[in-house]
């Protein structure tokens, strides 16, 4: 079950599960890939502001500055169901708006990417060297594919 917590209304939430549930369901077969995960995993997407994610990654990361999409990966079973619980996902809507009207896509196009990058991210993928880097951009592109959305392109700071 991927539980979102949408405080943006005008953001369809089933677009944002099927980003979700794309990227789990395509990591038993990329080619690229370091794990995958069982189609009953659970996450939960949060749809927030820059404050939120600004404080975040200062906590968390030791970096003082908002972002885009931060990933807390949980690796825990829920209780109830015995399900496996993948972690959480915060998405800032002002970030991912300033990037999708950088980028030329739609607002939805933009979030959809951020949930496929941070669902990546919960998977045990990274982009903190060139090598694992290129594999976690391999499989973001070919997840991307997968949901008609090739043209868009993560912001690379």
């Amino acid at each position: 079950m991927i539980n979102i917590d949408n405080q943006q209304d005008f953001l369809e939430s089933v677009l944002l599960e099927r980003a979700a549930r794309f990227t789990i369901d395509t990591s038993t077969w990329l080619s690229a890939g370091l794990e995958s995960a069982p189609e009953s995993a659970d996450m939960t997407i949060v749809l927030t502001d820059d404050a939120q994610l600004h404080e975040l990654n200062r906590e968390y990361l030791g970096v003082d500055a908002p972002t885009d999409v931060l990933s807390f990966p949980a690796s825990e079973s829920d209780p109830e169901t015995g399900a496996p619980y993948l972690g959480d996902i915060l998405i800032s809507i002002p970030r991912a708006a300033q990037q999708a009207q950088a980028s030329g896509h739609p607002l939805e196009a933009e979030v959809q990417l951020l949930v496929v990058h941070g669902t990546l991210h919960l998977l045990g993928y990274d982009h903190a060297e060139a090598e694992e880097k290129a594999i976690m951009w391999k499989a973001q592109a070919e997840v991307l594919e997968r949901l008609g959305l090739s043209y868009v392109k993560i912001q690379d700071t």
